[in-house]
């Protein structure tokens, strides 16, 4: 039988690594999009790379990702493009 602190234990680890395994979707999102203009040949400044980097909204990123698919300058994929 497993005492309570054993258990709290137990559930903070699951959580851990829950929250690791998002932090590391949420940063790969933004490498692939950052791999994506690289490939496209599109410069990408420094400003722009930790912008991208330090995105944790998954909808920017996954609009952004998109956006850089078929982007040809970064603001293709960083402007904002309401009508």
């Amino acid at each position: 039988m497993r005492t309570w602190a054993e258990e709290m234990l137990e559930q903070g680890v699951q959580k851990g690594l829950v929250r690791g395994r998002e932090e590391g979707r949420v940063e790969g999102r933004a490498e692939y999009i950052l791999r994506t203009l690289t490939a496209r040949g599109v410069h990408v400044d420094e400003a722009s790379r930790q912008r991208i980097l330090t995105c944790t909204d998954v909808t920017t990123l996954d609009r952004w990702f998109d956006r850089a698919l078929n982007a040809t300058t970064l603001s293709d994929v960083l402007e904002d493009l309401a009508q």
